[in-house]
């Protein structure tokens, strides 16, 4: 049996593994061509891994649910 995790990346993370500037990463978003992030605190947010992942498979394909 294997536990595997959903691992969540906070931005630094995300914009090192992407290679996208924090302006392109928000704009992504905001058109829905990114993974949305998931609230884990007040003012903090972060990634799940697994979309990020799925996303740098296929940039240009990827649509958020």
């Amino acid at each position: 049996m294997s536990h595997t995790s959903d691992r969540l990346l906070r931005l630094d993370a995300v914009l090192d593994r992407t290679g996208l500037s924090r302006a392109t990463l928000y704009r992504k978003i905001h058109s829905g061509t990114f993974p949305k992030q998931v609230k884990i605190a007040e003012r903090c947010c972060a990634w799940r891994e697994s979309a990020v992942e799925e996303w740098m498979q296929n940039p240009s394909g990827f649509t958020a649910a």
